[in-house]
């Protein structure tokens, strides 16, 4: 299969950079709230010395062993073709079209994790943006009325530009990215050099000390920890749009660094002036900077929104390809990398989410409430996938794989404890989203299977329907005739509806099936299949990967066969559209039935999904009760 070719020399450096404004906008942005939250009232903790060495310990080693080790040191290397995320993860364990036992399991946990990121997805833009507006307060009480309205009109500016493309985004906000986290460097450094006994917080000893000393306050503290490294999971989402060298180089170079400095910065600060604990990332800058510190934090936090927003895209449009969403309209914004794309009822929808997110909660400290359930809850499902992976694909000896997913499950299913006290205050937003996206992805899969099961049942082997038409030699008119059908033994619907009813067939037949494959892209040479079948009849396979766009005129086009004709106008393209009737056969719920019969009728049509001339095009129907 085609291997991603890996960037080098001055494309490495551009990939790099623009990374940087895309995928570690998230992370880069927690310092506005980490240790804010970890002290807040309800945590009861003093922010005393002790605890803050405690908590900073933690901080630093959950960015060293979630995302140095977990993320970018194995998690990057389970990917598929150069793609990350959980559907992409799914699809490389889990056998085609399983859906019972071990594998079932495998896969719910996949489309599950899935949908817990369109929750992350509407929560980060919205906290993000929100907490760097709320530094306005810091310099005077007078924006207070102002904040949430501004972070509204920052938001839809947001999405407003995301036509604009991932790599055009990452072009515009690489630097803006890599200014603020040289001053996120430059910020911890400078307090730190005033308090230098703060970086002895990198013993874990201190972190060990905190659990001791604070019981279950400090467990339930690491839902504020936690904070520090979301984005995580965006970051393996956001793989396909830049490849893993790129990321690695831009964590290790300067993300890590900067965030660990303006981290240990913070506590300096709060040792020396506990009452900073209200706004510590704020009061680490002089009074005459902050103003400009909340113009590039607010900068900046719109750009951490984008590490989510692009991996939403990426996502949809995986599970759309895999056959667990309907077809959606996808605007490709890079000619050189295929994985940077544009949804805009995606990007919509996203929108009016955080929104209403901000109108609703209105205070980052609210929101932070309702963030980190879904990441960690995701984080969990993304070991146990990694371990199947290790096992199944790498062929890993059982203890390894148990030794290592023993590992980071502790850690995951600590931090998911920790969030679990978040749920009754907001945290139960994310999973209503996520049991929503859930249902419809469950929904979608069955109905197209059931669907399918319907429709075979009815279909005429094609070796039957071949000895039928030599017998009765129909009327042959010039042309080519395209008819497209998922099943690629039976005859289509549409070609017995097209004989039925106008009683000719073309002097050129073919049967055409699209087989999308669980890898990102298929190699040119495997595209097209084409066996002649006799009587002026063929049979094409084209195969695509799940991040490819397909455009079948292009594929037809390649193909080279004495005496079959395939030029775009003497090809026609005769289409099966079912109209869905809801009925009481077994199979789903009544409600999901009228679910799955809603979301076929608004899908892209197949003209539009498959690159097909709509002036050549004839679509034939039929009623299908599922």
């Amino acid at each position: 299969m085609q291997q991603r070719e890996q960037p080098k020399g001055r494309y490495l450096f551009v990939l790099a950079f623009a990374a940087l404004g895309v995928v570690y906008g998230d992370i880069g942005t927690s310092p506005l709230y980490a240790m804010r939250e970890a002290f807040r009232a309800q945590s009861g903790l003093a922010p005393t010395p002790g605890n803050v060495l405690g908590i900073l310990s933690l901080i630093f080693w959950a960015l060293i062993l979630v995302i140095s080790v977990k993320y970018l040191g194995f998690v990057m290397q389970a990917d598929n073709r150069g793609e990350g995320g959980m559907i992409a993860l799914t699809a490389l364990v889990v056998p085609r079209n399983a859906s019972t036992g071990k594998a079932g399991i495998l896969v719910l946990l996949g489309l599950f994790g899935a949908s817990l990121l369109y929750g992350d997805s509407m929560i980060t833009p919205a906290i993000s943006v929100l907490s760097a507006v709320e530094g306005l307060e810091v310099a005077t009480p007078f924006f207070t009325p102002y904040v949430v309205p501004i972070t509204i009109v920052i938001l839809i500016g947001l999405f407003v530009v995301q036509r604009q493309g991932t790599g055009g985004i990452g072009k515009v906000f690489g630097p803006v990215t890599l200014l603020w986290f040289l001053v996120l460097g430059a910020m911890g450094a400078a307090e730190i050099a005033k308090h230098p006994a703060v970086l002895t917080a990198v013993n874990p000893l201190h972190a060990v000390r905190f659990f001791v000393h604070n019981g279950a306050a400090a467990f339930f503290v690491l839902g504020s920890v936690f904070l520090a490294v979301t984005g995580g999971e965006a970051l393996y989402a956001d793989m396909g749009h830049f490849g893993k060298r790129p990321i690695r180089i831009t964590w290790f170079v300067l993300v890590l660094p900067a965030l660990v400095l303006n981290y240990f910065g913070q506590g300096a600060l709060i040792i020396n002036d506990p009452t900073a604990v209200e706004h510590p990332f704020f009061l680490l800058a002089p009074d005459w900077a902050t103003y400009p510190l909340v113009t590039l934090a607010t900068a900046a936090t719109v750009i951490a929104s984008q590490a989510v927003i692009s991996g939403a895209f990426s996502l949809t449009r995986q599970a759309m390809q895999l056959g667990y969403l309907p077809r959606v309209h996808i605007e490709h914004t890079s000619s050189r990398e295929i994985g940077q794309i544009y949804i805009p009822g995606v990007n919509w929808l996203l929108m009016f989410a955080c929104i209403g997110l901000v109108a609703g909660f209105r205070e980052s400290t609210s929101l932070a409430n309702a963030y980190g359930v879904a990441v960690t809850t995701d984080m969990v499902f993304t070991t146990l996938l990694f371990a199947a992976v290790a096992r199944a694909r790498w062929q890993w000896a059982w203890w390894r794989v148990g030794a290592l997913a023993a590992a980071f499950l502790v850690i995951d299913l600590a931090f998911w404890g920790a969030n679990l006290e978040k749920i009754p205050h907001g945290g139960w937003f994310p999973l209503v989203v996520a049991a929503l996206i859930f249902a419809v992805m469950t929904t979608w899969k069955t109905g197209r299977r059931i669907l399918s099961s319907r429709m075979h049942a009815t279909t005429l082997p094609f070796d039957l329907f071949l000895q039928d038409v030599e017998r009765r030699s129909p009327p042959r008119v010039p042309g080519t005739a395209v008819f497209m059908y998922g099943n690629p033994d039976g005859t289509p619907p549409a070609l017995l509806h097209n004989l039925v009813h106008n009683k000719v067939l073309h002097e050129r037949v073919v049967l055409l099936t699209v087989d999308t494959q669980e890898i990102p892209v298929v190699a040119e040479a495997e595209r097209v299949e084409v066996k002649e079948l006799g009587s002026g009849f063929y049979r094409v396979v084209v195969r695509y990967g799940f991040v490819e766009e397909p455009d079948i005129p292009a594929a037809l086009a390649r193909v080279k066969l004495p005496g079959l004709d395939l030029r775009p106008m003497s090809t026609s393209y005769f289409l099966g559209r079912e109209t869905l009737i809801p009925s009481s056969k077994p199979g789903m719920a009544m409600w999901r039935e009228h679910l799955f019969a809603v979301m076929s009728r608004n899908a892209r049509t197949a003209t539009s999904f498959y690159g097909l001339p709509p002036n050549r095009v004839v679509e034939l129907g039929a009623q299908i009760e599922l």
